[in-house]
């Protein structure tokens, strides 16, 4: 096996497979990058028993082979070496070692068997369908930071990627939630997506599936099953396993009664939540929000550190209210609307909030209270 790459394209490739392997293995071979050479490309696999992602990379192959060293340690070599070069790889005979060679710089890795590497066992999937990359980074990117980290609730830790039914019209529909904070963002279903089965997104997935998507300016095929989901581009294919579990019935927790609506500068309502949450408590991050006529004032009280106040001109035509968020779920929400424009909609102080975007009906977010 040898073959001779370009540094950007291999540093690039490892950084993708590298991340899905996990710092500490009881599993020696699991530690490590499955490469292989064929018809001039470099393929590497790597793999944590639940997730896969393979790599296919251009690189001037003299034969075919296939071995496997340290995924983390051979990133961090190629990492290292001078930009601007080419890098020469060789397996050195039977002593199972991987040389890699750079100008004058000159390494030697261990490698284990490539037939001991596991793959990961995939059947029919069943259903595929194709969308737009950014379609795909849109309905992450906008979700992901709901995504429970309770172990316990195990079936919050990811993504909920469902058909479902808006306005007469057919989704697909992304929904986060950790039982604070719910978002919701759905766009046209694509075609060949209606009879998907509702999956969970596993929250490791979800993050190397944002890094796919982010490098990805075409489409990417989507293929599933009710425990498997595979997502492929042109050079990349990611398969994983799914959470093995119910999400919960969402819809009743969004809010179709709330009858108060403010709307507020997105920039100048985040910048003041920020200001005046300095003063919070690290436990509660309370702010409460005073909304009366044309008017909102947000202030933190703690008896350890001080006060805050700042007001902001609003649109509100209703009778006054003061209800208290989370300071860190406020900001979270308020960096995912793009337009000028958030609008909450409000009920009373011991009811879910519903937050939208001004000129975004697609995106929704559910908001639970605090006592202030």
């Amino acid at each position: 096996m040898q073959f001779t790459i370009d540094k950007p394209a291999l540093t690039k490739a490892l950084a993708h497979v590298a991340s899905v392997v996990e710092r500490r293995n009881t599993i020696p071979i699991l530690s490590n990058v499955h490469l292989a050479t064929r018809n001039n490309e470099l393929k590497l696999t790597s793999t944590d028993l639940d997730m896969e992602i393979v790599e296919t990379v251009p690189a001037r192959a003299r034969g075919e082979g296939a071995t496997t060293v340290p995924a983390h340690m051979f990133h961090d070599i190629v990492r290292k070496l001078p930009e601007g070069t080419d890098i020469d790889i060789a397996r050195e005979g039977d002593q199972g070692r991987l040389t890699i060679s750079c100008g004058q710089a000159r390494f030697s890795l261990q490698t284990l068997p490539a037939d001991d590497f596991p793959a990961l066992s995939v059947d029919d999937l069943g259903h595929a369908f194709t969308m737009p990359a950014a379609d795909l980074r849109r309905l992450i990117e906008k979700t992901r930071f709901a995504i429970s980290t309770e172990e316990t609730r195990y079936y919050l830790n990811g993504i909920y990627l469902h058909a479902a039914e808006s306005g007469g019209k057919k989704v697909l529909r992304a929904v986060a939630t950790d039982g604070h904070r719910l978002a919701q963002v759905e766009l046209p279903l694509p075609a060949g997506a209606k009879d998907i089965p509702g999956v969970i997104v596993p929250r490791k997935t979800v993050a190397e599936l944002a890094k796919l998507a982010e490098d990805g300016d075409g489409d990417v095929r989507i293929e599933l099953s009710p425990s498997k989901i595979r997502v492929s581009t042109a050079r990349v294919v990611l398969t994983s396993k799914l959470i093995d579990g119910t999400f919960p019935d969402y819809e009743r927790v969004i809010p179709q009664g709330n009858d108060k609506t403010m709307e507020v500068d997105n920039h100048a309502f985040a910048e003041a939540v920020d200001r005046v949450s300095t003063l919070s408590s690290d436990k509660g991050r309370a702010v409460k929000l005073s909304i009366t006529d044309g008017r909102l004032t947000l202030s933190v009280n703690n008896p350890d550190s001080g006060s805050a106040s700042e007001e902001l001109p609003v649109e509100y035509g209703f009778d006054p209210l003061e209800i208290g968020f989370n300071a860190r779920y406020l900001l979270d929400i308020s960096g995912q609307l793009e337009s000028g424009t958030a609008e909450f909609q409000l009920a009373d102080p011991g009811s879910p909030t519903m937050i939208r975007d001004g000129k975004d009906a697609s995106a929704l977010y559910v908001l639970m209270p605090m006592r202030v």
